[in-house]
């Protein structure tokens, strides 16, 4: 199964950075934090960016993150943390 389709949860310098690459690689990429100058800053990188709560997992199902290939969280200070919460 090839993934086309990835969800990053957190716009820091980790979930943008994967964000970047991804996109580069000809991927599908949404992204998704509550910062609107992190998402403003995205938006005309990624293919999709919106500002919202992550934590909530009624916002998740609203902006139709279940419908992506993988999703990676890539919130808070530990980047270990990051790497190991894939929801794929």
């Amino acid at each position: 199964m090839k993934l086309n389709q990835f969800v990053i949860i957190g716009l820091g310098r980790f979930g943008s950075s994967l964000g970047r690459e991804l996109v580069e690689l000809g991927y599908e990429v949404l992204g998704v934090d509550r910062d609107e100058e992190k998402v403003e800053e995205m938006s005309g990188v990624l293919t999709h960016a919106v500002v919202a709560d992550a934590t909530e997992e009624e916002v998740l199902r609203s902006i139709g993150a279940r419908n992506f290939d993988c999703g990676v969280v890539a919130i808070g200070d530990d980047i270990q943390a990051s790497i190991w919460r894939p929801f794929c």
